[in-house]
């Protein structure tokens, strides 16, 4: 009886962690793009995990908690990889030459991506007639919201954002299937703070090799409070909240934040930074998250 009520009780937290998640990373393309247009991305990536994780892992270790074997470090080591380094970083620096708008409605095919990811490394379930129908509709979304962009694209700088925001769609996706199937032994918490901190030494050493940094003490206010904005809301509250759903709950389940957190990002740019917002574009998110949503509806039944 005690078992049950501890596994509602984690079943409650989990929608509410669920529910900071669609909320606050929608918030963070905001924030991120004000930090990204004075500091560079991938610096500013690496400064936002390093620090909450070393906030995380130091609260641990202070009430006792040993750092992990080797063998439990390697797999968080390779979350942070694919989650943090490659998918938030490559975003945050894609949002160096893209809107926080547009980089949202692109991460929104994430969900389409998890279930492509979940099919191949289950390899129990089939790729159906609606989820191919669903991925055409979904990619129809994204060309419509181009439309849009098209005169942009001669511009090399553009083009490398969109690549870059499509590379961290693809890792973020693999890495949330991935952490979903590896069930370590240590506190959640204490997983997400050290995926962090490895994950953001990891930026951190990149951007001192190639000099892709900037001293903090001559930063401009707005992008120290964006950075401070990031680490909190973004990195502490919503990153740690989206780790204990996709513990406690299904990827695909999960993956539901996607479809919340470009309304979200477009709305707010819109609202504080000018960003375009316009029918076309607005057609094309409804058109991409309804391809996303049937990809997902369908991947469920064949999962069944």
């Amino acid at each position: 009886m005690l078992e049950l009520n501890d596994m509602k009780k984690d079943l409650h937290r989990a929608y509410i962690a669920l529910a900071l998640v669609s909320f606050f990373w929608g918030t963070t393309y905001v924030a991120a793009r004000v930090g990204a247009q004075q500091m560079p991305g991938l610096f500013i990536a690496g400064i936002r995990q390093f620090l909450s994780g070393l906030l995380l892992v130091g609260f641990f270790v202070a009430r006792g908690y040993k750092i992990p074997d080797w063998n439990v470090l390697k797999r968080i080591s390779i979350q942070g990889f694919f989650l943090l380094c490659i998918a938030n970083g490559g975003l945050t620096w894609a949002m160096e030459y893209i809107s926080g708008g547009l980089a949202a409605i692109i991460v929104a095919l994430v969900p389409l991506f998890i279930a492509l990811f979940s099919v191949w490394l289950s390899k129990c379930a089939t790729i159906s007639r609606w989820m191919v129908a669903g991925l055409v509709v979904g990619f129809v979304g994204v060309l419509t919201i181009f439309y849009d962009y098209m005169g942009e694209m001669q511009n090399k700088s553009f083009v490398f954002g969109v690549i870059l925001a499509f590379i961290s769609v693809l890792s973020w996706s693999f890495g949330t299937v991935y952490t979903s199937k590896q069930k370590n032994s240590i506190s959640i918490l204490f997983n997400v703070g050290l995926q962090m901190l490895i994950a953001g030494a990891i930026m951190l050493i990149v951007c001192a090799i190639t000099g892709k940094y900037v001293n903090l003490a001559y930063a401009s206010q707005d992008s120290l409070l964006s950075l401070l904005y990031l680490i909190v809301f973004g990195s502490l509250i919503a990153y740690s909240a989206y780790v204990f759903a996709i513990n406690k709950l299904p990827p695909t389940l999960v993956s539901v934040y996607a479809y919340i957190n470009p309304v979200v990002a477009v709305g707010l740019g819109w609202l504080l930074l000018s960003e375009k917002m316009n029918g076309t574009m607005l057609v094309g998110m409804v058109i991409t998250l309804g391809g996303v949503y049937l990809v997902n509806r369908e991947f469920k039944k064949v999962r069944r």
